[in-house]
């Protein structure tokens, strides 16, 4: 609460303390000028014109480099931080949308990439979320009576029905299918008329113009709640897709959130992978606790990039004072 609250207040201050680190790695899914159903209301992806705003904010202030030159150079002293662009969740968008713009202004790119839903033959649970959402949002739409008995409602109020959609976690992600049908919302059928996620031949032609896929768990669960082995059994499965593909195997980025998890899991992590350099969360600017997890600063929050550093750079320096911009393992 605290946080956005000054991050309301942030626009306001005219001060822009020095970059506090050495590197910055902002994160992306999507970047479109369409009106994408399936993920418009869980993420505020921006579109080209802004996307490019956002890139030409941050060439001023930042490097951007290459995984292979980041991942022995973050932590070191330049004139410029290094900056090291991520995308998450490996959508079609990325290779029709992103590359493009990419290639153009010569900066490179790592999607991180959930190998359950590569080809397409599932989508993410939160997708199917906002499709629900989209379709409870038409005004023409009266929400049916088992609906609002599975959400637990007792009146037809859409406010509150798209608050428990919203709510549904992981591990009861079936029950977006079950709302699926009592709403004659048909999720493959969607799919089939739609190229979500890049497959697999995208996946190489990614790779082929230089870019990075790397590993973003393998279904996209909320890691802090799952035990330590469904953790490590997520992880290895998706890092052997990665291996067996020859993709990216050095970095690992957890999906929503790396809070809440142990030290023992990232140590387990890397002495498992040899080969593994880095893990990246999303909790802004920030040092970890264990070193080798970095955090990212997410870009989908409405605001320009250079206000969205503008904040973080703040926000760091005030839970400096309270030795708080550490997170604890």
């Amino acid at each position: 609460m605290l946080k956005l609250f000054l991050k309301k207040i942030n626009s306001s201050l005219g001060t822009y303390a020095k970059f506090p680190l050495p590197y910055v790695i902002p994160v992306y899914h999507c970047v479109s000028d369409e009106y994408l159903p399936h993920i418009r209301h869980i993420i505020n992806y921006k579109n080209t014109k802004d996307f490019e705003a956002d890139l030409d904010g941050m060439l001023k202030k930042f490097e951007f480099v290459p995984w292979d030159f980041f991942k022995d150079h973050y932590n070191k002293p330049a004139q410029k931080p290094y900056a090291l662009l991520t995308f998450d969740d490996g959508f079609y968008e990325f290779k029709e949308v992103v590359i493009p713009i990419l290639l153009r202004k010569g900066i490179y790119a790592i999607n991180f990439i959930n190998p359950a839903f590569t080809d397409n033959p599932d989508m993410m649970f939160r997708l199917k979320a906002s499709l629900i959402i989209e379709k409870i949002k038409d005004k023409n739409y009266c929400i049916p009576e088992p609906v609002l008995s599975q959400l637990r409602l007792k009146e037809n109020n859409k406010n509150k029905a798209i608050g428990s959609i919203h709510a549904i976690r992981y591990e009861n992600r079936y029950q977006l299918e079950q709302l699926g049908q009592m709403m004659d919302l048909d999720f493959k059928e969607y799919r089939a008329g739609r190229k979500i996620y890049m497959d697999t031949g995208d996946l190489k032609s990614v790779q082929q113009q230089g870019f990075g896929i790397a590993s973003h768990s393998w279904d996209h669960p909320y890691f802090a709640h799952l035990p330590l082995e469904e953790q490590l059994h997520n992880i290895r499965r998706s890092l052997s897709y990665i291996k067996e593909n020859g993709l990216l195997e050095e970095c690992f980025a957890f999906p929503f959130t790396d809070f809440g998890l142990t030290e023992e899991l990232f140590i387990k992590l890397f002495d498992e992978n040899e080969t593994l350099r880095l893990t990246f969360g999303t909790a802004g600017v920030k040092l970890d606790g264990f070193e080798k997890n970095l955090q990212r600063i997410p870009m989908e929050n409405g605001l320009s990039a250079e206000r969205e550093i503008h904040f973080e750079t703040n926000y760091f320096q005030l839970k400096k004072i309270f030795n708080k911009n550490t997170i604890a393992r």
